[in-house]
């Protein structure tokens, strides 16, 4: 099994480096974030603030203009905003429910949030939760535009294992990845506006669950870098 996933990573380097040299040269041309407001939720005072840091600073040299929030911050903060991005920092406790009305576009890598923001069941490990030790996902809907290019299969997106989120998403949900060898656990997926999220919920606006746990946003390969930036690109109707 090793030998094959060897086989698809090598496979992959070409349309790998292909959409590395168009993302880049789009940046060159112009930021694709520029003009559009990032309002970033963390636990301020949490030892993982450096890793929301780097979150920050590499959506800026993407062009957007990002508000750091703390997570007992009301939603009504992120009015005129384009996303919000609620990073796994947070402690969900602490976290407004209202977030889940917000009809603006949101993104998040916590688990622990995914019911309250009704993109998955309640039930922890079995509708939501984290995977130990992970490098790889399974591209499972290479044609969205999330899928960031990449082909379908094997995507190896960290530099090395780490802790992996993952969800069960409602019927209305767009399955991106999931983790690898378990197909049941959606890596990445989204709901488009409208769309028929947990408990009969109607997505407010783009929801996105992205893979990341509290401090391996700077253990991204390459390609979990693509995957990274076309799940915001969506969620914010770049792309």
């Amino acid at each position: 099994m090793k030998q094959g996933i060897h086989s698809i990573t090598r496979r992959m380097a070409t349309v790998l480096l292909l959409a590395c040299g168009l993302h880049a040269g789009a940046q060159a041309a112009e930021p694709v974030g520029q003009g559009r407001k990032v309002v970033l939720l963390v636990q301020r005072d949490g030892p993982s603030m450096p890793v929301d840091e780097k979150v920050r600073a590499h959506l800026e040299s993407r062009g957007f203009a990002v508000t750091l929030q703390d997570q007992s911050a009301a939603p009504s903060v992120a009015a005129g905003a384009d996303l919000v991005v609620i990073s796994s920092t947070v402690s969900a406790k602490d976290v407004s429910g209202a977030w889940r009305q917000l009809p603006v576009p949101l993104l998040t890598w916590e688990n622990d949030l995914l019911d309250d923001l009704a993109m998955t069941g309640k039930r922890h490990d079995t509708d939501f939760g984290e995977a130990a030790k992970e490098r790889y996902v399974w591209l499972v809907n290479a044609p969205h535009p999330m899928a960031a290019g990449l082909p379908a299969g094997v995507a190896n997106v960290y530099v090395k294992q780490a802790g992996m989120s993952w969800g069960r998403p409602g019927l209305g949900a767009t399955t991106i990845a999931t983790l690898y060898g378990q197909p049941e656990k959606a890596a990445i997926f989204g709901y488009e506006k409208g769309a028929t999220m947990d408990y009969e919920s109607l997505a407010p606006a783009r929801r996105v669950m992205f893979f990341l746990g509290n401090e391996t946003f700077t253990n991204l390969s390459p390609a979990g870098r693509l995957l990274f930036d076309a799940a915001v690109d969506w969620a914010t109707g770049i792309r």
